[in-house]
């Protein structure tokens, strides 16, 4: 029954708090420009308006492909929050990006073709560091299982500090956000147009920008995995570093001009390798 809940509040709740943070990020981005900036809800004014727009469907498997990728980001947040496996949460994210993939290489657009190879570049150089991260729980609870992490004695950063760097460090990457939004561009100076949504308007985009907000809410929830334990205010640490993390991700994309991807891909595996790696290593000892 508490499952049943938890997925409840996540399928409800976490379209609200992602929209929210959308908006915490136009306006901290346009107060750090020297700009007034939209309203706080301006996100979800910009959604129902998308929403309220017909789409103009390249072809008949986009819609499909576009669904499928909103589906398993839902489903993968239901996994988490339910206390479930964390390795099935990435495959399941995983999955969810590969139908995006799909349905921006399915449209007959070199932009959105452009922007499914940067994407697949994109997720080789996050991907390690999830599952490293990943087995680096398992080593210091002894379980994949998200309720058992959260019911650990200590908070995982204290013996996994490496690993949360290196989460941090490619969670630009997720988030979509400079030095690493090579795929998608969100910023008006890019040149991608918008790279893999370049094809997709209407209520498909729409339903994109709703998958991004489970998104977002899925990662921030997996950084608050690093510092929840049993104690009561483990809950409120995690939400502050939540919000730390997402100011310092906002930050950076305000500050780092966009690098190329080659650049992209070595400083991830690089970061993986001596922050991921040695932090497993030391771990892997100590146990």
């Amino acid at each position: 029954m508490q499952t049943l809940v938890k997925i409840v509040l996540f399928i409800i709740f976490a379209p609200f708090i992602g929209g929210l943070l959308s908006g915490f990020d136009r306006k901290v981005s346009a107060r750090l420009q020297g700009r007034q900036g939209p309203p706080l809800l301006q996100p979800f004014y910009d959604l129902f308006k998308l929403f309220s727009k017909q789409s103009v469907v390249v072809n008949g498997v986009q819609d499909f492909l576009v669904g499928g990728f909103f589906v398993f980001v839902v489903f993968t947040g239901c996994i988490f929050f339910a206390g479930g496996d964390l390795l099935l949460v990435f495959f399941a994210l995983t999955l969810a990006e590969v139908f995006l993939i799909m349905s921006a290489s399915s449209a007959n657009s070199p932009y959105s073709a452009m922007g499914a190879q940067r994407e697949l570049m994109q997720m080789m150089a996050y991907e390690p560091m999830m599952l490293l991260a990943a087995i680096g729980f398992y080593i210091a609870t002894g379980s994949f299982n998200v309720i058992d992490i959260v019911h650990s004695g200590t908070s995982a950063i204290a013996v996994l500090p490496g690993m949360f760097f290196g989460f941090l460090y490619i969670l630009a990457i997720k988030l979509r956000k400079s030095p690493f939004d090579i795929s998608t561009s969100h910023h008006a100076h890019q040149e991608m147009v918008k790279g893999l949504t370049t094809e997709l308007s209407g209520n498909i985009l729409a339903l994109v920008e709703l998958a991004g907000w489970y998104e977002d809410v899925l990662l921030l929830g997996f950084v608050g995995l690093f510092i929840i334990n049993l104690q009561w205010w483990s809950i409120l640490a995690a939400v502050l570093v939540c919000i730390v993390s997402y100011f310092l991700e906002i930050l950076a994309d305000n500050i780092f001009p966009r690098v190329k991807w080659d650049k992209m891909l070595s400083s991830t595996w690089l970061v993986t390798l001596i922050a991921g790696g040695i932090n497993l290593l030391i771990l892997t000892l100590i146990q």
